[in-house]
């Protein structure tokens, strides 16, 4: 029987195989093969700019932009608007229709000349999916370089809306993509360009944060309020600092506020946005909960990137989208590269509204990106030589919906208290608002900020490894252990593989596009991993020696206990054991110990576990 549709590009594809359906995004068939459609004819307009270059035929920044954006409309949970898609399926063919005609007489393959009419697009576009590739390696592998292309390309539309270009990236990623219809590349061809991937993954991170940093400042520690004032409120999600810093700008005077929600946390800790007196703070959690906060907001909410998950009805005409954003029945505000956008209609709506529905109070702490922590060098540095700190835990990418992501609030809780965690995206909201405490004053969690923040992780790797004068960025005492949900996280995963980080563990599954022999080779090759349960990915990570802190039983040795934990000893003496250095404890069981103290063994377990 003939699916549907065939997409299997982000984590929560059904059963880890591909959906076939309907999206479990949210898309359904018929947008998910128009996306495949924007993709091919971006893809073969693509091929037909590499032979214009080579023609000397000048390439307008505009047009190496609508390569950008096109990718970033088929990322998950981005676009659902048929009509959109279909006009940039529409305006690519035409771009791509010009070039030919500049190329004149040079002959090109029959499936770049390929052209299709408006009503012809739906039916076109089931033949268009990865499906139609044989080869199962093959398949996967330009599966991975095209959805690492998609990272890749969110990034840098990002960088180009702040005025940032590199033409080089532009002229790969035209190549890349046109390397992808080739069916003369051989599995080591691909392999390689995966890698080349990674390589310009890492340059697009770099020309985005020195972008961000140009125009806002580096971020610098910072508290962000979760509650709410008693105004009326606009709350901004995705990832676009740019129309961000133009709302606010619209904002003032006007007596709205404006709240952050999920990617869009790390604004705070920009120096720039600081003077804005209406932005108050961040309302809510990660993308897949905003069904939940957006309901709760009462007031519009602006969509500036993925992730948007389809609308309820009842707050679906709250719902406004931006630049590559769209959605059927939400309204859209427009506005090129450089252009002002006006966002006087969402301005308006938010003052007939009521203000936020507080849902929490409190503060949270970020703004840990590579300037910052590398201002504090001497300190962490300091930390690892006197062993105050063993090991950083690298645990950046997305967050998402499913039950077993519980995995990573319960790693975290797990883990040793002499170790930092390294965070960037919106996995960290599984546990940025955990009392961790700190070590030294180092907060033990690390917010970098956004997931394409995720470059200021590998710059802070990179200045330890130089501090340390270690000749291996492997010999460092960091842990990989990320969360991935969508593109963006692929791109991030080949950049760090191009800057020769091993041993990364993804989860909650490994992607579904990746084949038996291409796993293979990222196992053998990189030390790619999964994840399995909390206890024995802390014993693969630790040690078999390391007790965890949910591990602690009433028969075992109190010695025991103290030598896998040490800081167990500061619960033994608030209940009143102090002699812990006695000969009793190397063969007295917890249970013996609090029965000679007339203390509740439950209580004691309590703490300890705590």
């Amino acid at each position: 029987m003939e699916t549907q549709m065939f997409c299997y590009q982000c984590q929560e594809t059904a059963g880890n195989k591909g959906c076939t359906i309907n999206g479990v995004c949210g898309k359904n068939n018929i947008t998910s093969n128009l996306q495949d459609l924007l993709v091919f004819v971006t893809k073969s307009l693509s091929y037909v700019l590499r032979l214009a270059r080579k023609e000397g035929i000048n390439i307008p920044k505009e047009v190496n932009h609508i390569i950008s954006e096109n990718l970033f409309i088929t990322i998950t949970n981005a676009n659902f608007d048929d009509e959109a898609i279909c006009d940039a399926i529409e305006n690519t063919l035409n771009i791509k229709r010009d070039f030919i005609n500049k190329l004149g007489d040079i002959k090109l393959p029959e499936y770049i000349k390929r052209d299709f009419k408006r009503e012809e697009y739906s039916e076109a576009a089931k033949h268009t999916s990865f499906m139609e590739i044989e080869n199962e390696d093959v398949r996967s592998l330009k599966a991975l370089i095209t959805f690492g292309l998609k990272g890749l390309a969110a990034y840098l539309k990002h960088a180009n809306t702040l005025l940032a270009e590199d033409e080089n990236i532009d002229i790969f990623l035209q190549s890349a993509l046109a390397d992808t219809l080739d069916n003369n590349k051989s599995i080591d061809d691909l392999i390689a360009l995966t890698l080349e991937t990674g390589k310009y993954g890492v340059d697009t991170m770099a020309l985005l944060d020195g972008a961000n940093t140009s125009h806002y400042g580096n971020p610098e520690i910072s508290e962000v309020n979760i509650g709410v004032r008693n105004n009326p409120a606009i709350l901004v999600s995705g990832h676009d600092l740019k129309d961000l810093e133009m709302l606010l700008e619209q904002t003032q005077g006007t007596g709205v506020d404006v709240y952050t929600h999920s990617e869009m946390l790390p604004a705070h800790y920009y120096p720039a946005f600081k003077k804005y007196e209406n932005f108050v703070g961040n309302y809510g959690s990660a993308w897949h909960n905003q069904k939940e906060d957006f309901e709760n907001f009462n007031g519009p909410i602006l969509l500036t990137t993925n992730c948007l998950v389809p609308p309820k009805e009842s707050y679906k005409n709250r719902v406004y989208t931006t630049g590559a954003v769209g959605f059927k029945g939400c309204i859209h505000i427009k506005g090129k590269i450089g252009e002002q956008k006006d966002f006087s209609p969402i301005i308006e709506h938010a003052k007939k509204c009521p203000s936020p529905k507080e849902i929490e109070t409190g503060k949270i702490v970020g703004g840990f990106a590579h300037h910052q922590v590398l201002s504090l060098a001497d300190k962490v540095v300091e930390a690892v030589k006197s062993g105050a700190v063993k090991k950083f835990v690298v645990m950046a990418g997305c967050d998402g919906r499913q039950k077993s992501r519980s995995y990573y609030t319960d790693f975290v809780k797990a883990l040793p208290e002499d170790t930092i965690i390294l965070t960037a995206g919106c996995a960290k909201y599984r546990y940025n608002k955990l009392n961790l405490g700190n070590i030294g004053g180092i907060p033990r969690v690390l917010d970098a900020g956004q997931c394409n923040d995720s470059y200021s992780l590998a710059v802070i790797a990179l200045k330890l490894k130089e501090v340390f004068a270690l000749d291996d960025i492997n010999k460092l005492p960091i842990i990989y252990n990320i969360a991935w949900y969508e593109q963006k996280a692929a791109i991030v995963l080949l950049a760090l593989l191009h800057l020769g980080v091993k041993n990364i563990h993804l989860g909650p599954t490994l992607p579904a596009f990746l084949s038996p022999n291409v796993a293979k080779v990222l196992i053998d090759n990189f030390g790619i991993g999964g994840i399995s349960s909390v206890d024995k990915d802390m014993e693969m990570f630790f040690g078999e020696g390391y007790v965890k802190k949910s591990g602690v039983t009433k028969d075992m040795i109190v010695s025991d206990i103290l030598k896998n934990n040490p800081h167990a000893e500061n619960v033994f003496k608030e209940i009143g054991m102090m002699c812990l250095g006695c000969p009793a404890s190397l063969s007295e069981s917890l249970a013996d110990a609090c029965e000679v103290h007339n203390v509740s063994c439950d209580d004691v377990l309590e703490k300890l576990n705590k």
